[in-house]
């Protein structure tokens, strides 16, 4: 659709919050789509039993994971974050925004997943990793029944060396792509768009990543990637709008985080509701996480996005029901945010689809808001953050202060105040001190 054709799409489909997203003030949506968990999964293409083989996948990895990589030998080679309960950060959201906060805060900190450092390491490693197993048994070098820390080979980094690896990013997903396809042998090329940080850029070619960089948004960076993959047989690009294996790696962490809630004593039931806040850009790592969630606490669960509101292309492609068909450019928004991780015009159509029928809602927030949340979450809790993985931390505050809607329609009011909130933290750790110093300044 060109700009016309929405602007009279837009005119014969009036929507009340349009004019306030336009204006890029802060908007709260609930999901109309929102279906049972039953009636949704019968029209998804994806099931538990796809998410269960892509843990066993991973479980197969974890001891070439443990060698290559020591910084998770405490795990055995599992990938994963800490859940760590915000009390501090509750209360001082309570006393900053000046209402009541119901049940117990969270915080889910995929910020410090190893290797990476963010969320991505969850998708876009396991892509990696099924790319690598798929040629590796497909040329009979290797069986799902070996121990893969024979990968650790001058042998497969040989073999994975004649294939090639791309990727377009605006920093996190090509991190984890990067440093994975380089440790195990392969060809690595990142897109990178404009917003992408530059200390990103140069350390991913200190692992000897080709980092290509553009001066457009990540739309035009994943478009440009895409094509020039295409014209090498033996290139795999990881398509960050489109692809089916990133889904699964994000909603593998929903099974790992069941595990972490029995083990903290945090029950979820229809008395004790789970609510998650997850940053949204593309929409891929959120949009797997919640779809994990949603298939392991079905009704209990309720998943809300969070994107900026120069950035706002998710909620617009859902609001409208137009999905990758509309971006954030059309309406007169710029794209522009110190969410580096956020920004991205036009949402996954993939991802969009199928999250649809799953998702409670979606809120945006200002970047000012972002920095400020940054600052008071090192003050309370002494975790540092990069503004992108705050914008979930507003979630709750919306919710009660502007979701009672939600709340009454699901009848949750009565039971909100037992429930779990968790925010969903997407990065941070492996940013630069001074550039974090200068983060934490802003706030």
């Amino acid at each position: 659709m060109n700009n016309i054709k929405i602007k009279a799409w837009l005119e014969n489909h009036p929507h009340p919050l349009i004019n306030q997203i336009v204006l890029l003030e802060e908007v709260f949506w609930v999901n109309p789509k929102l279906q049972s968990f039953h009636t949704a999964l019968e029209n998804c293409p994806l099931a538990l039993n796809d998410v269960l083989e892509a843990e066993a996948r991973l479980q197969r990895f974890a001891p070439y994971i443990a060698k290559v990589f020591p910084e998770t030998q405490g795990t055995n080679g599992i990938i994963e974050s800490p859940l760590l309960k915000i009390s501090n950060m509750q209360e001082l959201l309570e006393h900053e925004y000046e209402h009541e906060i119901f049940g117990e805060l969270w915080l889910k900190c995929d910020s410090h997943l190893p290797i990476s450092g963010s969320i991505k390491a969850r998708g876009g490693i396991y892509e990696v990793l099924k790319t690598a197993e798929d040629l590796a048994i497909k040329r009979q070098l290797l069986t799902t029944e070996d121990d893969y820390s024979i990968l650790d080979s001058d042998q497969f980094r040989s073999f994975f060396s004649q294939y090639s690896i791309a990727v377009g990013s605006t920093g996190n997903l090509g991190l984890s792509i990067g440093i994975m396809s380089a440790k195990l042998g392969f060809n690595v090329t990142v897109h990178m768009s404009a917003d992408a940080k530059q200390w990103k850029k140069d350390l991913l070619r200190s692992k000897n990543v080709t980092v290509i960089e553009y001066a457009s948004d990540y739309s035009k960076a994943v478009e440009e990637g895409r094509q020039q993959a295409e014209a090498d047989p033996d290139c795999h690009f990881i398509d960050d709008e489109n692809s089916r294996d990133l889904f699964l790696g994000y909603a593998v962490a929903a099974i790992r985080l069941k595990n972490q809630l029995d083990q903290s004593g945090i029950t979820v039931d229809e008395n004790h509701p789970l609510f998650v806040y997850l940053p949204c850009g593309v929409g891929g790592g959120p949009g797997g996480v919640a779809f994990g969630l949603k298939l392991i606490f079905q009704e209990h669960v309720h998943c809300f996005f969070a994107e900026p509101t120069h950035s706002p292309c998710m909620l617009l492609g859902l609001m409208t029901g137009l999905h990758d068909k509309i971006a954030v450019q059309d309406i007169g928004i710029d794209n522009k945010t110190a969410a580096d991780g956020l920004a991205v015009g036009r949402p996954s159509g993939f991802v969009g689809m199928l999250i649809e029928p799953f998702l409670g809602g979606n809120y945006t927030v200002s970047d000012e808001q972002m920095f400020k949340l940054l600052k008071n979450l090192a003050d309370t809790e002494n975790i540092y953050l990069e503004p992108s993985a705050l914008a979930g931390m507003i979630g709750l505050v919306k919710l009660c202060k502007q979701g009672s809607d939600y709340l009454q329609q699901h009848q949750l009011t009565n039971k909100v105040s037992q429930g779990t909130h968790i925010v969903w933290a997407t990065g941070g750790s492996m940013v630069p001190k001074e550039e974090m110093d200068n983060y934490y300044r802003k706030g």
